[in-house]
């Protein structure tokens, strides 16, 4: 007779099926940026034809002209950068699974899907600081992404007969390029122990579920207010044809309305650049900075740090009492892969990691 689910392997289904489906709006996005960039384009190139424009709205608009160039820099350099990864990658083992678990086909990385990523992770340079992440840090989160991780079936955490650390994805250790596989549960000879652990993974998985959830809906809102700027741009481009090419010769009124649509420019190039929120980490590199600027007294090495970061994002939102964390710690502490994905050694990996980790989260929270 053949053995049910557990309510672990079930959680894991969900958390699948809805990983799919955040991938399948990512992709969409994706399409849709390309359209608001082509939109974009045009409408700058109507500014380029225009003389005299006052210098403080010129510098805008070529800043904002250089932010989108940006991105779109960035999606090229996600897909080259892919295409090397896969090329170098090809024989390795179980790459031939890469992507699909997690709804993106390893063929099928075009420009749409790249700018669906690259928006999604923010990975564009605006000047200031849009995301949690940075530069090659966010562009490793987006790879890591497409690329399934812990996410894609039969890779990372997924593997059958390992435990389900926390199918993440781009909340908490994936993000980071983390992937995570807390193995050897299934072996815990003791079988308390082994459901107490196997709770406390329910219970992320399940916190996981809800901000995957809560990304959707961001993404089909992000994607509406694509399509209404999308709609105004081109509205625009008609307008500015009709005011001629001298700023100087313009009457006060269409002056105004050519600087109105700066602005719309302005809002339009954000939608490109601004992450999605609800997949964003959840503690950063960034937060633990600030814990020990505020806390003259606190000081961790480089392996804490890496510890700490990963740690508060496994846990964040999650209560756990003293006997889960100790089995959480021996779990983690004998898994080769998990240690070897945050570069730290089983001796520096410390059980009272756990409380400095409660400690930094709630300091931010």
């Amino acid at each position: 007779m053949k053995k049910g689910k557990t309510e672990l392997e079930k959680m894991q289904d969900k958390v699948q099926k809805i990983v799919v489906r955040v991938n399948e709006k990512i992709t969409i996005l994706g399409e849709h940026l390309g359209i608001l960039n082509t939109t974009l384009t045009n409408i700058q190139e109507e500014f380029d034809k225009v003389q005299n424009i006052p210098n403080e709205e010129k510098m805008r608009y070529e800043e904002l002209k250089q932010i989108r160039l940006n991105w779109k820099n960035q999606v090229d350099e996600i897909i080259k950068k892919y295409e090397e990864i896969k090329n170098k990658d090809a024989t390795a083992a179980g790459v031939a699974g890469v992507g699909i678990g997690a709804g993106v086909a390893v063929a099928a990385l075009g420009p749409g899907v790249a700018m669906g990523i690259a928006t999604t992770f923010g990975v564009a340079s605006t000047g200031t600081a849009i995301s949690a992440l940075s530069g090659a840090a966010a562009m490793n989160a987006g790879l890591a992404w497409i690329g399934g991780g812990a996410l894609a079936a039969g890779g990372g955490g997924m593997a059958a007969g390992e435990a389900f650390l926390a199918l993440m994805g781009p909340i908490g250790l994936a993000i980071a390029g983390v992937g995570v596989i807390a193995g050897g549960l299934l072996f815990w000879k003791n079988k308390n122990d082994q459901k107490c652990l196997e709770n406390l993974f329910i219970r992320i998985s399940n916190r996981d579920l809800k901000s995957f959830e809560l990304a959707i809906n961001e993404l089909d809102n992000r994607i509406k207010q694509i399509d209404n700027e999308n709609i105004e741009l081109k509205f625009a481009i008609r307008i500015i044809q009709s005011l001629g090419l001298n700023y100087s010769e313009m009457t006060e009124e269409q002056q105004d309305e050519l600087k109105k649509y700066i602005q719309l420019i302005d809002t339009s190039t954000q939608l490109l650049v601004n992450p999605i929120k609800e997949l964003q980490p959840k503690y950063t590199n960034e937060d633990l900075d600030e814990y020990i600027k505020r806390k003259y007294s606190a000081w961790y090495s480089s392996s804490e740090k890496r510890s700490i970061i990963t740690l508060a994002n496994l846990l964040y939102k999650i209560n756990t009492n003293e006997v889960e964390k100790k089995l959480l710690w021996k779990s983690l502490r004998d898994n080769k892969e998990f240690l070897k994905s945050i570069d730290v050694t089983k001796e520096d990996f410390k059980i009272n990691i756990f409380d400095i980790v409660s400690k930094v989260l709630s300091f931010k929270y």
